[in-house]
């Protein structure tokens, strides 16, 4: 019970984040459509609402495999790394825009970790498991790179072509491809080392 508790205050975290980071940018463009559109284009956004949707399946009592637990929270830390690092001061928010840049980039990742580390299955993540991981945010390059291409706006400065240079875009990826998939086999490396703790969810094969 107490899992599925802290698998529902992940996801309405998230969820909460979503809909004030919609609210703020709907009141700039006064559509529902192209205020989703622009939301879409962040990586930020699309796994907060993976993460909101996994954990209130979670939260449901569905089955969730460990593989895409694991996953899902890799995804969010390098959403809250990167906010606090390469993105750092590069945007002066305040009231509600605040809010969910807070909820979005700090409270959801910390507390989504938080409850791994608590509450998900232990010793059943796979030293091969890093490399499938990696396939959410590989796949994610190109459409944003696409999409900047098309619209002119960049989701994130260090994929900025226009500005960068497809070289210096790529080497930024390829840095923080090898941080991902190092810290994914970090991720397995205290999976097993927590495998010996009684385990509160039900097994998720």
């Amino acid at each position: 019970m107490m899992a599925r508790i802290a698998a529902a205050i992940v996801a309405l975290t998230a969820l909460t984040g979503l809909i004030i980071q919609f609210r703020v940018t709907h009141g700039q463009t006064g559509s529902v459509s192209a205020t989703l559109w622009i939301l879409v284009r962040f990586f930020t956004i699309l796994t907060n609402m993976v993460v909101a949707l996994t954990l209130m399946a979670l939260a449901a009592g569905q089955r969730v495999t460990p593989r895409w637990t694991g996953g899902i929270i890799l995804a969010i830390l390098l959403v809250g790394i990167v906010a606090a690092t390469l993105l750092r001061g590069l945007l002066h928010l305040d009231g509600t825009a605040l809010l969910a840049d807070t909820l979005l980039h700090k409270a959801t990742p910390l507390l989504t970790l938080c409850w791994w580390l608590g509450f998900a299955h232990k010793g059943r993540l796979r030293r091969s498991d890093p490399w499938i991981w990696t396939l959410f945010p590989a796949l994610y390059l190109p459409y944003a790179l696409l999409r900047g291409v098309m619209e002119g706006i960049y989701a994130y400065p260090f994929i900025n072509v226009a500005k960068l240079g497809i070289g210096q875009v790529l080497a930024n990826a390829l840095m923080i491809a090898i941080a991902f998939v190092i810290a994914g086999h970090a991720l397995v490396w205290i999976d097993r080392q927590l495998s010996a703790r009684p385990s509160r969810l039900r097994p998720t094969r």
